[in-house]
């Protein structure tokens, strides 16, 4: 998923993908999962900044 096998591995993965369709459809599952978790925004929303920083403000106003 990640290329993070070594060489000769890698290559007994890819044989057992070619004669192991199951195991072939799950990986194609992992790897379409990969794509949109990779996908995702990693951090907050601009709206869930804004709701944070009015909340924030509501206790500077309270001093």
């Amino acid at each position: 998923m990640y290329n993070e096998l070594p060489a000769k591995e890698n290559h007994s993965v890819e044989q057992a993908l070619l004669h192991d369709a199951d195991l072939a459809a799950r990986c194609a599952d992992l790897l379409e999962a990969q794509r949109y978790l990779d996908a995702l925004q990693p951090g907050p929303s601009d709206r869930a900044v804004q709701n944070i920083l009015q909340y924030s403000r509501t206790f500077l106003r309270a001093e």
